[in-house]
């Protein structure tokens, strides 16, 4: 009964450290898809600081394209007027070349906001990329930490599975029956130790004569208030002792 006590008690602490892995491993997902929502949050600021400096320049671009119109215009315009053969043709081009060149002053003022625009997204978008490398270096590094922690939890949950099955094949039906049913009904804890005379299970005091036959007996024993698999954790205790007596 000894190396089926025993059997069960690795059983139960490969069972409980698969519990904990599957737990570790559902939480990495969400890491994971925090990670990539943050860098992709990045990853559009950058886009916006580049489309804001794509539009000055297309703007400056056409700023510059009507102004060049304009003073192609006041060209033709002040030829023209060495053909004009009446005075009011004459004033007519004057109030025409007056017009172009209040529009382009009015182009210039804006080519010159642009210019600071322009400027200003420059250095947005010099400052956002080399936040970005920065960011993107840190997400790719954590990213493959992440996914090495999924890859290293695969594995140990293949080694424990492999362990777990091998343990259950040398237990026997009746007592894993019974391992199973009691951790169904206590958050997967069928076998606690008892230390200082508490079960490590719901943490009360076990009757002392319990106690007392629990550390001779090799029989199977329950805890008499949650029905857990009891044993003498002999190490644990020994070192209890140990200290005690250093004391």
């Amino acid at each position: 009964m000894r190396e089926q006590i025993n059997n069960l008690v690795d059983l139960q602490g490969a069972d409980s450290e698969i519990n904990q892995l599957h737990n570790r491993k559902k939480e990495l997902p969400k890491r994971l898809a925090d990670l990539d929502g943050a860098f992709s949050e990045h990853t559009r600021k950058l886009n916006e600081s580049r489309e804001s400096l794509e539009k000055a320049n297309k703007a400056h671009k056409e700023r510059e394209d009507g102004l060049k119109k304009g003073l192609e215009s006041i060209k033709k315009t002040k030829e023209r007027l060495l053909e004009v053969k009446t005075n009011k043709e004459y004033q007519a081009m004057l109030k025409e070349i007056e017009t172009i060149t209040d529009k382009n002053s009015k182009i210039e003022d804006e080519i010159i906001v642009l210019l600071d625009e322009i400027e200003k997204a420059k250095a947005e978008v010099k400052a956002a990329e080399s936040q970005y490398e920065s960011i993107r270096k840190n997400y790719e590094q954590e990213k493959s930490v992440i996914e090495g922690q999924v890859g290293k939890i695969d594995g140990q949950l293949a080694e424990l599975t492999a362990k777990i099955t091998d343990l259950r094949k040398k237990i026997k039906p009746n007592l894993l029956k019974k391992y199973d049913t009691i951790k169904s009904r206590n958050d997967g804890r069928a076998v606690v130790p008892v230390w200082k005379g508490v079960c490590g299970g719901c943490h009360m005091n076990i009757p002392p004569q319990m106690y007392n036959e629990l550390q001779r007996t090799e029989e199977l024993m329950t805890c008499p208030f949650c029905s857990r698999i009891i044993y003498w954790d002999s190490e644990r205790n020994a070192e209890s002792e140990r200290e005690s007596a250093k004391a």
